[in-house]
């Protein structure tokens, strides 16, 4: 089965201030955004954050061809148990997503 990395151009995360992450999902092209916007279930990404359905912010960019997902860190940046100093590693966690 196909992952959201076979379906995408790019995806990448970052911190959005020291209590947030974002990541984006570049589709590329206008038929690849339908496709996977349709597909991509925002209560699925929420578990595979382990975050709450009602903290994740979900943003669907037509113009851009971009889906963007937003959630507070588990820990604020540069916590004693930070793991992650630039949010670099959460995106890993959705190109490995299959999407029915």
């Amino acid at each position: 089965m196909p992952t959201l990395a076979d379906e995408t151009v790019k995806i990448r995360s970052k911190n959005a201030g020291p209590f947030w992450v974002t990541v984006d999902l570049f589709c590329g092209t206008p038929a690849a955004f339908d496709s996977i916007r349709q597909r991509l279930d925002t209560a699925q990404v929420a578990a595979l954050y382990r975050v709450d359905v009602q903290t994740l912010k979900r943003f669907d960019i037509a113009q851009l061809n971009v889906i963007k997902f937003s959630f507070p860190r588990p820990v604020p940046q540069g916590a004693p148990l930070d793991r992650d100093q630039h949010g670099a590693q959460y995106a890993v966690l959705l190109e490995e997503l299959s999407l029915a």
